[in-house]
């Protein structure tokens, strides 16, 4: 397995290239540290943007919904699709307004995808599972026949991807330094809250360890 994925037209970060990223482990861990996909194609003419969960398993991305998805529908045709997942890190407040900017972790990734079934198919069922709260697959009831027979898994093998990440703080012009203006960054915290219990439990239960995990995760 190659460590980096090749750079062409279609990958190259082009504006402001220092902040490219092509590595797998970068392109991994922005992935990893995600939750939401945005899905790209084209069906009929029409381009679409669709946000998405997702997990990942290796250099694979898998993706799922309704059958009557008319993304996946469209998507299970093999036609080329993008995938980017965008991550916030602050803002980045300069003393003009042109400078102004956002440190942030993203990645986009170029591939085709393919439906799977049978094995594999529940397999990435957890794997997009897991992906959201590890440990909350083995806690629930898994999926019915029927449940599975409405669902539609796709598989995207990764064949091209770049990261862009821009960390620090503004870079104004050299003349602007002078001004009587504040400038700095506001970082950004995930901030995840106390749990909340379905109200129409029907018995009262302690908090799963995977969710207890997934805050301290957060911490």
């Amino acid at each position: 397995m190659s460590n980096s994925y090749p750079i062409n037209s279609r990958n190259k970060v082009k504006r402001v290239p220092n902040r490219g990223h092509y590595d797998q482990k970068t392109v991994f861990e922005v992935l990893d540290a995600g939750e939401i996909a945005h899905v790209s194609f084209v069906a009929d003419g029409q381009p679409f943007v669709i946000p998405t969960l997702y997990g990942r398993s290796g250099e694979v991305i898998y993706i799922h919904g309704s059958a009557a998805s008319r993304m996946l529908k469209a998507l299970e045709v093999g036609i080329p699709c993008s995938v980017c997942v965008t991550l916030v890190d602050g803002l980045v407040l300069a003393r003009s307004a042109f400078h102004h900017s956002m440190n942030y972790r993203s990645v986009v990734l170029f591939g085709t995808a393919r439906k799977v079934e049978g094995d594999e198919k529940n397999e990435a069922l957890r794997t997009i599972s897991e992906h959201l709260i590890p440990g909350r697959w083995n806690e629930v009831r898994e999926p019915t026949d029927k449940e599975l027979k409405g669902t539609m898994v796709l598989r995207l093998e990764i064949d091209q991807a770049s990261a862009k990440i821009r960390t620090g703080g503004p870079k104004d012009d050299t003349e602007d330094y002078d001004l009587p203006i504040w400038a700095g960054t506001v970082p950004f915290k995930r901030q995840v809250l106390t749990p909340e219990t379905d109200p129409d439990s029907k018995a009262s239960y302690d908090v799963p360890e995977s969710v207890l995990n997934y805050l301290k995760s957060k911490e």
